[in-house]
């Protein structure tokens, strides 16, 4: 069981950055990779971003590839999401989401995959 809570989230011009944190609660949270995911007004929930277990690894949607960057400090339980040189297209609100994971793994890009998700925090970008 583990509970994420993201902040950071805000308004802000293009080309402008944000840094937003998801902090998780449990004792087991290097037991989970951690994905970011967005969702937009009257689209789907999309990918974003993932990161392993370590923080060895990463993924990330074509569309951010370059600007954003997720890491993580698993002594804080602290998981980040740099966004630099935001587009209007961001827009959306952001959810970090936790997948228990053990032995062999990848870095899903699936929501239905992971098993905990926060409440979302809200970036807007405009042009």
């Amino acid at each position: 069981q583990v509970q994420l809570v993201e902040s950071g989230g805000g308004l802000v011009q293009a080309g402008d950055s944000l840094r937003l944190s998801c902090v998780a609660s449990g004792r087991t949270f290097s037991s989970y990779v951690i994905g970011w995911f967005r969702q937009a007004p009257g689209k789907e929930r999309e990918f974003v971003a993932a990161i392993s277990r370590r923080g060895g690894s990463t993924n990330y949607a074509d569309s951010v590839k370059g600007r954003f960057a997720v890491s993580r400090d698993n002594a804080k339980n602290t998981v980040y999401l740099q966004m630099n040189s935001l587009k209007p297209e961001d827009t959306a609100v952001y959810y970090c989401a936790a997948e228990f994971v053990s032995g062999n793994y990848y870095l899903s890009n699936r929501p239905y995959e992971y098993d905990y998700w926060g409440q979302g925090t809200q970036v807007t970008v405009s042009s």
